[in-house]
């Protein structure tokens, strides 16, 4: 019991709101989803940043998921991105605290994802999606595969 004359002080531990060691796997995937749009739509982090009063590194710092992005920040980067809100958490599982890819296995999806969300991915689909003659698109993905093909030959040896 409790001496009188002193209340007694609950004690809770709250949950802590990210894993030791790094960014909440949400800001992460947000930060991407980010990044993503932005590369789609060709504009540098310094470019996006002048548009929401900021710095290029404070909009680095929100692609790695190091800083959060905020309601309101949230929002104005939905209308300068031209994008739905929901946008940002498509593809994220909270049950499992990453992306969902359907019906890929994880590894697969993960490689896909970071492929297009780089800026060598982002312009071999805007270009390839540029081309319209169904033969040279065939001819293209033959080249692609054929020098993957050559590349993981290579290794083998």
């Amino acid at each position: 019991m409790a001496k009188a004359g002193r209340p007694v002080k609950a004690t809770r531990k709250k949950p802590p709101l990210k894993k030791k060691g790094g960014p909440n796997p949400i800001d992460v995937h947000v930060g991407s989803r980010v990044r993503l749009r932005r590369m789609i739509l060709g504009l540098s982090q310094e470019a996006l940043g002048k548009s929401l009063g900021l710095t290029f590194q404070q909009v680095q710092k929100y692609e790695k998921g190091v800083n959060r992005v905020g309601a309101s920040r949230l929002l104005e980067l939905a209308r300068l991105l031209d994008v739905p809100i929901q946008f940002f958490y498509d593809e994220y599982d909270a049950k499992i605290g990453g992306a969902s890819y359907g019906m890929a296995e994880s590894e697969a999806g993960d490689a896909f994802m970071k492929f297009v969300n780089s800026p060598e991915g982002v312009q071999l689909c805007q270009h390839f999606s540029a081309i319209e003659d169904p033969q040279v698109r065939k001819r293209v993905l033959d080249l692609v595969k054929s020098i993957a093909d050559t590349e993981t030959d290579t290794k083998k040896k």
